[in-house]
């Protein structure tokens, strides 16, 4: 038979864990940064090329007015998609370092377990970003067989994305960081309230004996 304390403790645990989780989103800083460096330093410098493919500012845009949950969803779902770019299977063609490529890759997989970790696995794709990827890909790659031009393409692209990705999650942390303090705020002014009005009970029932010996 499970204890009060055994299920006491699970259920502190169960609202726990997902903040706990959520803490990890300090490390995408870094990890972000990386990933950004790391694109750079793969190849030479990136081509002025147009992307057949206009970039979806608008979709960055929009996903700032949903909640926070929508919002690592997109960032989650975003890395994914960028990581299946590289998958594609004439990558062989592109000019760049393999060490970094392959160090590149993994940073991009360890931003999306950051953000797996705060993220329910129920939340669905936007199948806005989706039609987006497979746009992109059949335009370059799937277009020219995966010819070193495409890839740099690619490259460029998911440089933007790296960049827009990098300003969200900044947005979603700073949001959550003023929403916490307003919470705090708010709590420390309720225990206040409350202290206040015990110690004004605590004054008007006080007996004539109490108050005489006060003075």
């Amino acid at each position: 038979m499970i204890s009060w304390t055994s299920l006491l403790v699970f259920l502190l645990c169960s609202a726990v864990t997902p903040s706990l989780g959520c803490d990890w989103l300090r490390n995408y800083g870094h990890l972000s940064n990386t990933s950004l460096t790391l694109i750079q330093h793969m190849g030479g410098q990136l081509t002025d090329e147009e992307s057949p493919v206009s970039f979806p500012y608008r979709l960055y845009q929009c996903i700032k007015s949903d909640e926070m949950e929508s919002q690592l969803a997109f960032a989650r779902d975003s890395l994914e998609l960028i990581a299946g770019l590289y998958r594609h299977e004439n990558r062989s063609s592109a000019t760049w370092d393999t060490d970094e490529t392959e160090r590149f890759l993994m940073t991009i997989d360890r931003q999306t377990d950051v953000l797996k970790s705060c993220v329910s696995t129920q939340s669905r794709k936007d199948s806005r970003l989706r039609r987006y990827y497979r746009r992109l890909v059949k335009s370059t790659l799937y277009r020219t067989g995966g010819s070193p031009a495409s890839w740099e393409l690619i490259r460029k692209e998911s440089k933007l994305h790296l960049d827009q990705l990098d300003l969200l999650v900044g947005f979603v942390v700073d949001s959550a960081t003023d929403s916490r303090r307003r919470s705090t705020d708010s709590r420390r002014r309720s225990t206040d309230s409350r202290r206040r009005s015990t110690n004004s009970r605590r004054r008007s029932t006080a007996t004539p004996k109490q108050m005489l010996f006060c003075h």
